[in-house]
């Protein structure tokens, strides 16, 4: 490529805060001493990490479009490097990794640091691109939390579009807002039977996509959320930037499984909301993994679906899982306290 059209298209991309350099995404992995894993994507075009945030309009629109002006890597070679262990993969045509591996050297309770490099698959292994990552191996715990995002803890009008495409077009993580009262809530939950300096694990599963990542982080970051694992939806391309959090529901089912049986000695409590398909999967969970559930957690967004949701209910604490049912987070308050979950 002539220097002076790379030069130009380096500046068209600077100006645009996009990157064609290859880019290593790693979130947050989870595991114990019989299995990790961790998680990223590996892009040869992206958005660059914002810095700043504004309450202007335009910035905020073109920063939220952004986050899906990406193009992944095929095939790439990754390889992690974690605790003295290596380990190998390539990704998918998405550009989506998986690591899952049984380690060999003992894990240590808490987070710790992993190194994710793309490497050069001439012959040389020569590293092409890198990030650091996390990865979080719970304390001996009595309990653990898998909370929805979206309507649950962040306002978000997920069941209207227009709704929804607007607050995501006009607010940044800074801006929006979370439901009065459940950041209390999550904080008080984090120390359920626990200590400060080990608290209970959060695991935030949701139908909103990858692009969205840093984006979710952020607003959990300066709302003081409990730290989590985050498990999202396939990462969508910018032709289907209108479809965003419209992903196939019934996956998060299928997260949330793969969070029960890697962690098989925990009790859950489930967090969620009306607004989609949360009371559906949670009392299939509750069906399907009998005494694994404490309780569970409904906000009330919806009142076309209260009727549904009441019966799912029933269901649920035919099972002995207690549940809350509830418009103001005070309410999941003074719930979580009487069944001796929460202690002032």
């Amino acid at each position: 490529m002539p220097l002076n059209f790379r030069t130009f298209k380096d500046s068209i991309l600077a100006w645009l805060r996009l990157t064609d350099l290859p880019v290593v995404k790693v979130y947050p992995g989870y595991g114990d001493q019989d299995e990790l894993l961790v998680y990223g994507h590996v892009l040869r075009l992206g958005p660059t990490p914002r810095k700043k945030y504004t309450d202007a309009l335009l910035i905020n629109m073109f920063s939220l479009i952004r986050l899906f002006i990406v193009r992944p890597k095929a095939n790439a070679l990754v390889r992690l490097e974690w605790n003295g262990e290596i380990h190998e993969t390539r990704t998918a045509k998405d550009g989506f990794f998986k690591l899952e591996w049984k380690p060999v050297n003992t894990v240590t309770a808490g987070w710790g640091s992993v190194r994710v490099s793309y490497i050069a698959d001439d012959g040389s292994h020569s590293v092409i691109a890198y990030s650091e990552g996390s990865i979080f191996i719970p304390h001996a715990s009595r309990y653990s939390f898998i909370s929805d995002i979206d309507d649950t803890f962040l306002i978000s009008h997920s069941t209207n579009l227009r709704k929804r495409l607007f607050i995501l077009f006009t607010k940044n993580p800074q801006s929006r807002k979370p439901f009065d009262g459940v950041v209390k809530h999550y904080q008080l939950l984090a120390k359920a039977g626990a200590t400060h300096d080990l608290p209970n694990p959060f695991f935030y599963v949701s139908s909103s996509e990858w692009n969205l990542f840093d984006y979710i982080k952020e607003f959990c970051r300066k709302n003081e959320l409990p730290e989590g694992v985050f498990l999202l939806n396939q990462m969508k391309q910018f032709k289907n930037l209108l479809k965003t959090g419209q992903g196939k529901h019934a996956e998060k089912y299928v997260r949330i499984v793969r969070i029960l049986k890697a962690f098989p000695h925990h009790k859950y409590v489930l967090l969620g909301d009306d607004s989609q398909q949360d009371p559906e999967i949670y009392a299939s969970i509750v069906r399907d993994f009998p005494g694994k559930v404490f309780a569970v957690y409904l906000r009330r967004i919806l009142q076309k679906n209260e009727s549904a949701t009441r019966r799912l209910i029933e269901q649920i604490e035919t099972s002995g899982v207690h549940c809350s049912y509830f418009i103001h987070t005070a309410e999941a308050i003074a719930h979580s306290q009487k069944i001796g979950l929460i202690v002032f």
